[in-house]
């Protein structure tokens, strides 16, 4: 990873943001520091802490398109500029880049949403970055929200994920509004290594909510539905939930009050969508 932005002397910016990359409130605050200045941008792309992601190229390109737009938009203002999508933790990202970038970087910004929405300040990624820095100053952005980023849902959904009801539930949702969706599906039996069915019926909502042209990306998660969905809050920011069940008499979801639980709990939006009947899929 290398940042050559010519031979005259100026100050290298390292920045360091996931989904607040192309806010413009971000982008203006960084263009009007001034000329002769390089930013390198380095998007780490989070992974879940369990279980594995479906389709693991629609996180890393939905982060690829927002650094394009930052980038592009930089460049207009006269601002050099390059950057990066990678995988992994923000903090060894950052370590990384100070290793290998040239020329050394001057400052490392980072920004994230909001501390009751931001996923990094829950982990406490600034200070971690901070201590990391080795003397680089740091400072932490919170670009002011405009409305413009698309909401994040969290779908919570496993046997009903084909299901039409939910299906309709998510389309009519981005129709609304922008919207990128997390659907979390967990896993049915936490002995079993594998779970063909459910990453069949995962992929296949995916690929058919995908072809509509909706923002959607998946994983098989925790086997407890109530901790899989807290796991995915505190990993990312998370603006709403819907939760797809059976019927109360065949859900025990409902029986153990999830839907209320997770209304307690984060204090978000959460919808809850009915499928009678499973819909499986062709091996």
């Amino acid at each position: 990873m290398s940042a050559a932005w010519g031979s005259e002397q100026g100050t290298h910016l390292l920045l360091v943001a996931n989904e607040t990359v192309g806010e413009r409130a971000l982008l203006d605050a960084i263009a009007d520091r001034g000329d002769h200045i390089h930013v390198t941008v380095v998007c780490p792309v989070n992974q879940p802490r369990r279980g594995y992601v479906v389709y693991a190229d629609t996180r890393r390109a939905s982060a690829q398109r927002r650094l394009d737009r930052a980038l592009a938009y930089l460049r207009r203002a006269g601002i050099s500029a390059d950057g990066y999508v990678v995988d992994g933790d923000p903090v060894a990202c950052v370590r990384d880049a100070l290793a290998q970038l040239e020329p050394p970087v001057d400052a490392i910004l980072v920004s994230t949403h909001p501390r009751e929405k931001s996923g990094w300040l829950r982990r406490n990624v600034v200070e971690r970055i901070r201590a990391a820095a080795g003397g680089v100053p740091v400072e932490h952005l919170v670009p002011r929200e405009d409305g413009s980023e698309p909401a994040n849902v969290l779908v919570i959904a496993n046997e009903t994920v084909l299901g039409e009801p939910l299906l309709e539930k998510i389309r009519e949702r981005a129709r609304r509004s922008p919207a990128a969706f997390l659907i979390v599906s967990p896993q049915t039996d936490p002995g079993v290594g594998a779970h063909p069915e459910a990453e069949r019926r995962l992929k296949r909502a995916l690929a058919q909510l995908r072809g509509e042209g909706i923002e959607a990306h998946g994983q098989i998660a925790h086997p407890d539905p109530f901790s899989a969905a807290m796991e995915a809050v505190h990993d990312e920011r998370v603006d709403e939930i819907i939760v797809s069940t059976f019927e109360p008499l065949r859900s025990g979801w409902l029986r153990r009050d999830l839907v209320e639980r997770l209304r307690a709990e984060t204090g978000l939006p959460v919808e809850h969508v009915v499928v009678a009947t499973p819909v499986g899929v062709a091996s």
